[in-house]
């Protein structure tokens, strides 16, 4: 059975796997410096539908489908399907599940989704309550920007700060045997320093992103030094520099190893993306088109995943709230990979 290790991590004891992954795009994820390693990439990004939230479905569920073919699964041998997005009752989830018939646990966790929905499937998993499970997160530039910002339409002009929601969606599945092991998560708390500006969801989300990795490497007396890579999604430029200046502050350099999914779908100054990317279809896309392949191929062999969420709604930033953030991370290795 999982145990717990110091005050926040959680060791898994028994395995636990990603047998199988997939991800989707559009043409600005295909234009990008990952473009060749996407499963499926649509050039309309309205997938054929009528509305982008009806696109942003389509997509899910076109990564649901990959995965389970790559991981030669049928839908009906999945115990339960964990499912997130940024749209209101996150309907892209819950209408790409219904396409499947399966139990459904739908998740909040913003741009940590993907981590929050790996990590409570593997906990499914290890404790025996499922034999697979599968994880799947998305987003879509256009449902988002008119949920949370203008409608497109409007032409506003952008801050420096603001990051580019990716039209992309990220499908693991999970099992007791597979390329790629699930050593240790570390659920996250929530964290305020009271940033309010909606253009600038890296400064709100770094300090989360600080606060798990301080918990993580006191639980289990690691260092940056332990692993091939720590991989954040999605603090772009503004959190990830924010980032790296608070773990310095406390002796911590996570430079040499230290990556954000964020500033590797896109070509910044060429796609014009600002900060970088954002949105919980990018560290969904990133890792299962990329990292998660990457380990599987002996690239890395030990690494730390960690989502990052802003969680805050229109109606709460028009009321003057702050924004707070959170951030989940899992221990991941390959074969001959350390504990």
């Amino acid at each position: 059975m999982a145990i717990r290790i110091g005050a926040g991590t959680i060791r898994l004891e028994k395995p636990v796997a990603i047998a199988a992954t997939a991800a989707v795009g559009s043409r600005m994820e295909k234009e990008g410096p990952l473009g060749a390693e996407f499963d499926r990439l649509v050039e309309d990004s309205s997938f054929g539908e009528k509305s982008w939230e009806k696109a942003e479905t389509k997509m899910q569920t076109l990564a649901i489908e990959l995965a389970l073919q790559k991981g030669n699964t049928t839908a009906e041998q999945v115990d339960v399907m964990l499912g997130g997005d940024l749209l209101n009752q996150c309907i892209a989830s819950a209408y790409a599940v219904r396409e499947q018939g399966r139990p459904f646990l739908g998740l909040y966790g913003a741009c940590s989704t993907m981590a929050e929905s790996l990590t409570l499937a593997s906990l499914l998993v290890e404790s025996g309550a499922a034999r697979k499970a599968l994880a799947v997160t998305s987003s879509h530039f256009c449902s988002s920007e008119r949920q949370f910002r203008f409608p497109l339409d409007y032409g506003g002009v952008r801050t420096p700060t603001a990051q580019h929601t990716a039209t992309a969606a990220g499908a693991a599945l999970v099992s007791s045997a597979g390329p790629i092991t699930v050593r240790e998560v570390c659920i996250g708390r929530v964290v305020d320093l009271g940033v309010t500006d909606m253009n600038n969801m890296g400064a709100a989300m770094a300090p989360a992103a600080g606060d798990t990795l301080r918990q993580y490497f006191t639980d289990t007396g690691t260092s940056p030094a332990d692993y091939d890579k720590i991989i954040t999604g999605d603090l772009a430029q503004v959190g990830s520099d924010l980032l790296v200046r608070l773990a310095a502050e406390e002796n911590c350099d996570l430079r040499p190893r230290y990556t954000d999914c964020g500033l590797m779908l896109y070509e910044r100054e060429k796609q014009q993306v600002d900060a970088g990317a954002s949105g919980c279809g990018c560290s969904a896309a990133v890792m299962c088109a990329h990292f998660l392949p990457a380990m599987q191929q002996g690239k890395y062999r030990n690494i730390l995943f960690m989502a990052t969420g802003a969680l805050m709604s229109p109606t709460a930033c028009q009321q003057g709230e702050s924004i707070p953030g959170i951030a989940h991370l899992l221990h991941l290795t390959a074969k001959g990979g350390t504990n």
